[in-house]
């Protein structure tokens, strides 16, 4: 651990491994938290995301270890992500995707809030975004306002007056050019970070899924080169 952890507020800051949550990472330690990162072998389909919140925990330096815990969404299946569903590649439309997973960050923040009162925190990142995202309901702010409600109802802490849980979402209302600004003036190294719904073998991103697409956009919004390699030409 950071000789200097002892000093700063303990957070559990959850990592995917993509832009956002990595960014948001950065951000919870420049303003001065111990970060503990929490991410999730979930049953998705493509594993590259474990493997790259694994390299971005450790370039960030995040306290103590960095937590995979394991959970089943494939069991319920529903979502391109966790069934055999094709992954749209035709551009970003409206409505909620079918790369939605059912009720994720609903399962994620409660793995989260559950760490955080064993260390006796009250503070939690997420990087979800309203903007630029693919329109799922669990990354609106309505969401993480009830989440952040019945978490201070949930807990013993929370009822014994302890403390009070805060969900940090400082990307919520962001566009994805502004997150990459951001993570360029954070020092990010993107090239640690996944974002594709659907790579190939060797994990390289597709270029054309949803989330490639909003990537794309956005580093060429902000006038800077994405370092990963792309199976694509939609660059």
């Amino acid at each position: 651990m950071n000789p200097q952890a002892a000093n700063r507020k303990p957070a559990v800051c959850l990592l995917s491994g993509g832009l956002d949550s990595t960014v948001t990472l950065a951000f919870a330690r420049r303003e001065g938290y111990q970060c503990h990162a929490l991410s999730f072998d979930y049953g998705q389909r493509h594993r590259v995301e474990i493997d790259a919140a694994a390299r971005v925990a450790r370039s960030l330096g995040a306290e103590k270890q960095h937590l995979v815990v394991p959970i089943n969404l494939r069991l319920f299946g529903g979502s391109a992500l966790t069934d055999d569903i094709a992954v749209p590649k035709d551009g970003v439309a409206p409505g909620i995707p079918v790369t939605y997973v059912p009720a994720r960050n609903t399962v994620f923040l409660s793995f989260a809030l559950a760490w955080a009162e064993v260390l006796e925190s009250s503070d939690i990142f997420i990087g979800v975004n309203a903007i630029d995202y693919s329109g799922y309901p669990d990354c609106r702010p309505e969401f993480i306002a009830a989440f952040e409600h019945m978490a201070n109802l949930a807990t013993k802490a929370g009822v014994e007056g302890r403390t009070h849980m805060k969900i940090h979402t400082p990307l919520i209302q962001l566009s994805k050019c502004e997150i990459i600004k951001l993570g360029a003036e954070l020092g990010v190294d993107f090239g640690l970070t996944h974002s594709c719904y659907d790579p190939d073998a060797k994990g390289r991103p597709c270029g054309l899924c949803d989330s490639c697409r909003l990537r794309l956009k956005g580093f060429a919004e902000a006038g800077l080169p994405d370092p990963l390699e792309y199976t694509s030409e939609n660059r």
